[in-house]
């Protein structure tokens, strides 16, 4: 943010007052700004971080690893991998061939039978997540097993070449003794490529068995071997979240009860974690994608461990023994249900448990011995009906048994509104539930209609979870959706209307999360990535601002007595940040006219000092994009005396004007 400080005499003022007097189009607000107590907090859970495996989020993002099927253990073994010289209809004496070998014993199954007849001309090569991006001069952590079984092979080489086949970084590791053994290697590309690809060749002729053929950056987050992507974290860091909600989202579900999501398989030793089907694998018509997989390398644990890194509460959604009602809506018994509870109550002594328990244990070997302090945990993502009723009844039973402390998200379904809905809204009161999950899709028409939604709900019931929403520019689920200006805008619209009702609404997070420019199966989508970079919507800048600036208190800001929902196309929240001393008011206007405001503040005490912060831009459907972020909240600041505060309210604006 650029800072500008301006200091405004008392002659500018009364220049700017009659200019905005004589100009009819400006209008002014007179706005009161109550200072007295709401007795309301702001929850720190507030604003927070929804994160689920769509759009390559995982595999290809999030997760560093530049490596496709890097054990081949996809349906297809060799998806990802080529071998340019090989033909299927041959015995490849002029080459060699890979063949898959399979052992169900182990849960990773598949290990890749090289034989290699004329190493002058025999190749593997992977072609990464829509390539593989590298940076010039950086350094890459190569991997692989590799067992000798006969023949004379005494080096694989191994280089990264770009989309020419020009090689920009190789190295040749000498084969030893026989067995299983683990190879290192450490690659320095001589220039930055989007798409390079792999490549494999070897010296000598015979058989070898090779698995687990892995690439990373050594600079990931926090520098962690097998990490996590630094520029992609360091955007949910900066985000200052108040939770990260894992791993899904309809993953969570499966298309099938056996495709749901398990996170018992997703600890322990990273090669020994069972890859299975991404349930977006072939979700939408428009985009399948059959290459999109889980290898489950960002597992839970990692997700408890990147939400301790966000200072974030850690909040894990389970499977409720329902798969996904939008695919086979599949059922497990009532009388199976018992190890789809047993499961969740295993999780909370993962991250809760100490070092003598069983899974405490497992965390600590992992290399957390301190327990994560887990408080919250979701039945089911969006399920909705008597089905779904009747299973979070188990398990809100054996939860609060056990763990009484323990705040349970329910689930309202997948629409704002309807059947399903209310009927979901009057069960879960009847049965005193925590927290319900509301999840909205919507036009930007709907979010501007509805900053009022919850000034009517009951103050009594149970709290709200807006765990699911994004203004779709088109259409819900049309690939054409963009991140504009306008579906910005009009999230932060509704949001000054969850704020304002802070008593009502405790977490709130935007939805989907993560997309890759080429890997995409839903729009909009909240941060936008390639190979080698990424850039912020004008929806995450909204993000940023209300969770940068949520204070700690709700107080009340109204004109003629009445909150600021729309009327005349104004928007206002305002709390107090008692840790800083701050006022912080949210101000939207959605009209495409500048207005100005006067603040009163009554029963409070002004500072002199205001901080004014502007995201704006001239076309509703403007964007940002990889070349230029041209959407970015601009700060200046300037000297206020004591009194009415007035400020300038652009056309199609979010301001945040912060008084200390």
């Amino acid at each position: 943010m650029k800072t500008k400080t301006k200091i405004f005499t008392a002659a500018i003022s009364l220049s700017v007052a009659f200019f905005s007097a004589q100009n009819k189009t400006i209008k002014t607000h007179f706005l009161d700004l109550d200072g007295t107590s709401t007795n309301i907090k702001i929850q720190p859970t507030m604003y927070g971080i929804f994160f689920e495996d769509i759009n390559f989020a995982a595999d290809g993002g999030l997760y560093a690893e530049l490596i496709k099927n890097r054990s081949f253990e996809f349906d297809e073994p060799l998806t990802g991998w080529k071998q340019p010289n090989t033909k299927t209809l041959s015995p490849n004496l002029d080459s060699g061939f890979l063949t898959i070998i399979t052992d169900k014993s182990k849960t990773n199954k598949n290990y890749a039978r090289i034989t290699v007849w004329n190493d002058k001309n025999y190749s593997l090569e992977n072609e990464g997540f829509r390539g593989i991006g590298l940076h010039q001069g950086e350094k890459y952590d190569l991997s692989f097993n590799l067992e000798n079984v006969s023949g004379n092979i005494s080096a694989i080489n191994t280089s990264l070449i770009d989309e020419n086949g020009t090689v920009i970084s190789s190295v040749s590791t000498i084969i030893k003794g026989g067995g299983w053994q683990k190879y290192n290697a450490v690659f320095v590309p001589s220039k930055t490529v989007e798409k390079a690809k792999l490549q494999i060749t070897f010296t000598g002729k015979g058989v070898v068995n090779m698995d687990m053929i892995s690439l990373f950056p050594q600079d990931t987050w926090k520098g962690r071997k097998g990490g996590m992507r630094k520029d992609l974290v360091q955007k949910l860091y900066d985000l200052q979240p108040g939770f990260l909600r894992f791993p899904g989202g309809c993953i969570v579900e499966g298309r099938t009860l056996a495709e749901r999501y398990q996170w018992k398989k997703t600890i322990g030793k990273v090669e020994d974690r069972e890859n299975l089907i991404n349930k977006w694998n072939n979700g939408f018509a428009h985009r399948l994608t059959p290459d999109y997989w889980q290898s489950f390398g960002l597992g839970f644990f990692e997700y408890f461990q990147l939400a301790e890194d966000l200072g974030a509460e850690p909040l894990p959604i389970l499977s409720c023994g329902m798969a996904c009602q939008f695919n086979t809506a599949e059922l497990v018994k009532m009388e199976d249900l018992d190890p789809y509870v047993q499961d969740a109550l295993d999780l909370i002594e993962f991250a809760n448990g100490d070092s003598n328990t069983k899974w405490g244990k497992i965390r600590t070997e992992m290399g957390h011995p301190k327990t994560f302090n887990m408080k919250f945990i979701g039945v089911g993502n969006e399920q909705w009906g008597a089905d779904y009723i009747e299973r979070y009844k188990v398990f809100e039973k054996a939860i609060h048994n056990k763990y009484p402390d323990i705040k349970i998200i329910s689930g309202s379904g997948p629409s704002p509104d309807g059947e399903f809905f209310d009927y979901g809204w009057k069960e879960l009161k009847k049965l005193n539930a925590q927290i319900v999950d509301e999840h909205y899709y919507n036009s930007p028409e709907w979010f501007l209609k509805n900053a009022g939604r919850y000034d009517k709900y009951d103050r009594k019931g149970p709290k709200v979870f807006a765990g699911e929403y994004a203004a779709q520019s088109v259409g819900v689920v049309k690939p054409d959706n963009k991140n504009n200006w306008l579906t910005a805008l009009s999230e932060a619209a509704f949001m000054t209307g969850l704020e304002r009702n802070a008593d009502v609404v405790t977490m709130t997070s935007y939805a989907p999360l993560f997309a890759h420019a080429e890997g995409w199966q839903w729009t909009p989508d909240l941060i936008w990535f390639n190979n080698l970079k990424s850039y912020a919507t004008p929806n995450y800048y909204v993000q940023k601002l209300f969770s940068n600036n949520k204070g700690t208190d709700l107080i009340k800001i109204s004109e003629n007595g009445k909150p600021l929902k729309g009327e005349d196309n104004l928007y206002a929240s305002a709390v107090r940040d008692l840790k800083k001393e701050e006022t912080i008011i949210k101000i939207v206007n959605s009209s495409s006219q500048e207005t100005s405001v006067e603040i009163n503040p009554k029963n409070s005490k002004m500072g002199s000092q205001l901080t004014k912060i502007v995201l704006t831009s001239a076309g509703l459907s403007d964007e940002n994009n990889f070349q230029s972020e041209t959407i970015t909240p601009k700060e200046e600041t300037q000297a206020i005396k004591k009194g009415k505060i007035s400020v300038e309210i652009p056309a199609n604006s979010l301001v945040i004007l912060k008084i200390k």
